[in-house]
């Protein structure tokens, strides 16, 4: 498990045919993106995506900070 791509040490993929990347539902695409990217830096020749099922979660603001960003939502838009 790595926080960022500068985390993915060399040792790891040596000898490797094939690695797995896998994230959570919170992890943003620019992080995955970033981790794909440091493979391919590191040698990987090709990259396909394997179907599985694909979740659509939210995570809504907490009660407190809903009613901020409902507020400065409506004053943006009369700017």
């Amino acid at each position: 498990m790595v926080d960022n791509a500068t985390q993915i040490d060399l040792a790891w993929l040596v000898g490797k045919m094939r690695i797995g990347v896998t994230a959570g539902a919170s992890a943003p695409e620019v992080l995955v993106q970033s981790v794909i990217d440091r493979l391919k830096e590191c040698g990987a020749k090709s990259v396909r995506t394997l179907e599985g099922v694909e979740e659509h979660v939210a995570f809504p603001l907490p009660k407190g900070l809903s009613k901020f960003q409902t507020a400065g939502s409506s004053s943006q838009s009369n700017a």
